[in-house]
């Protein structure tokens, strides 16, 4: 088995070069200039070892005895205290700490999406679409591009994000192309989820084709497949309440652990919620949570499961 790395396995000079990583990751993520692909390489960094997560931990104790220094920015103008370099410094160790928390980089002109979408939501909006004779319904952070100028065919590129495809009274044929799948479909109903590095396709109404690299799999009425990593998966039962269940402003969990929980609850609200407790992760949930009740999940986890709460700025919770 292979054992994990802990700070106390480290020699001094080990111990120091992690030190400056960790000052460089927060030098770089307040720095306004960071980028997909540094979101990227820290995502790396993190996972290397309990010593390198360990950064974090020490980062959120330095929060704590510098969080009057965050505070003093909300003071009038004429009562706030002048600043020198080492409180300017306090200051940009804070927003960095409330970046690594949430797992994402917060910077003015972070580049997650390259280029414009014809369609968009943000985080937390839904909306629909009508394109000719297809409608869409958009879910949170989601892109999509369309093209509905043809007679036979309406194409629509989905970037990220989820979304439902309503063809039912198309004259035409609807091409859906997804991270390097497709998806055809004529008078069907569909739903396709593309957040997670798979995409689940969901069958809702008549019947629709399914292809990736080469291979391809049709799709009845509430049966379900998953492609990615080079692979396309076998078609399973799908329960429609539960697809759909977004539409109705609704987060539906049943018997699944707290860890995935968050995650999706994620996709829904501003900032971050964090799990700091790998136990608390493994925690069984059957919840049912309607949207707007999102502001206050992170108090109700704690009080189901007596997690501890730490607020961080930028809408960050950490859950410990």
């Amino acid at each position: 088995m292979m054992r994990t790395m802990n700070v106390i396995d480290m020699d001094p000079l080990q111990q120091q070069r992690l030190r400056r990583e960790a000052q460089h990751w927060l030098v770089r993520l307040t720095s306004g200039e960071a980028t997909r692909e540094d979101a990227r390489a820290f995502s790396d960094w993190c996972a290397r070892s309990q010593a390198h997560r360990r950064a974090f931990a020490e980062s959120r104790r330095l929060w704590q005895r510098i969080g009057e220094a965050g505070s003093a920015e909300t003071m009038p103008a004429d009562n706030a205290p002048r600043y020198g370099r080492r409180a300017f410094l306090q200051r940009a160790v804070l927003g960095g700490v409330a970046a690594c928390a949430g797992g994402v980089l917060l910077s003015r002109e972070t580049a997650w999406w390259p280029g414009a979408a014809d369609f968009e939501t943000a985080v937390g909006e839904q909306r629909q679409v009508q394109l000719a004779d297809v409608s869409v319904d958009m879910n949170t952070g989601t892109r999509l591009n369309a093209d509905v100028s043809g007679a036979d065919l309406a194409m629509l590129e989905l970037l990220t994000g989820e979304a439902q495809i309503r063809a039912r009274g198309a004259a035409r044929q609807v091409l859906l192309r997804v991270q390097g799948g497709s998806v055809l479909a004529a008078a069907a109903d569909f739903n396709v989820r593309a957040d997670t590095g798979d995409v689940c396709v969901t069958c809702l109404q008549g019947s629709i084709v399914v292809d990736y690299r080469g291979e391809n799999r049709t799709l009845a009425a509430n049966r379900q497949l998953v492609f990615g990593a080079d692979r396309l998966g076998r078609v399973h039962n799908a329960d429609p309440q539960r697809v759909t269940a977004w539409q109705r402003q609704l987060l539906i969990f049943d018997d699944e652990p707290l860890s995935r929980v968050i995650a999706e609850i994620n996709r829904y609200r501003p900032g971050r919620l964090v799990l700091m407790n790998d136990t608390l992760g493994r925690r069984r949930v059957q919840a049912r949570f309607t949207l707007d009740q999102l502001p206050d999940v992170a108090q109700l986890i704690s009080d189901a499961y007596g997690a501890t709460l730490t607020r961080m700025p930028g809408g960050v919770v950490l859950l410990g």
